[in-house]
């Protein structure tokens, strides 16, 4: 195991997680996870930052039932019920003035 130092600044990681029809809800079938995800990494790209920022999908983070979920790191940002409509929101969180 080697360890080295985090190749970018900031880590965003939304879920995306989707369970079949009929199990318990899911931040990527549910709620807009899938389509968050994207939009928030275009606006990371528009903004410059994609050197510094990397916006990851990411599987369950067990609180889908606040969905969509998104965690800042380093900072230790969670950000529950998120929609397209936060993203200048998100982006803030982030450094980025929209």
């Amino acid at each position: 195991m080697e360890q080295s130092e985090p190749k970018f600044e900031k880590y965003v990681f939304v879920c995306v997680n989707e369970r079949a029809p009929g199990e318990r809800v899911s931040c990527g079938a549910t709620f807009c996870g899938k389509e968050l995800s994207e939009k928030l990494k275009e606006a990371v790209k528009a903004a410059g930052q994609v050197e510094k920022i990397r916006v990851s999908k990411s599987k369950c983070l067990d609180v889908c039932e606040e969905g969509a979920n998104v965690m800042i790191f380093p900072d230790n940002i969670w950000l529950s019920h998120v929609e397209i409509r936060d993203i200048p929101a998100v982006l803030e969180k982030l450094g980025i003035k929209p």
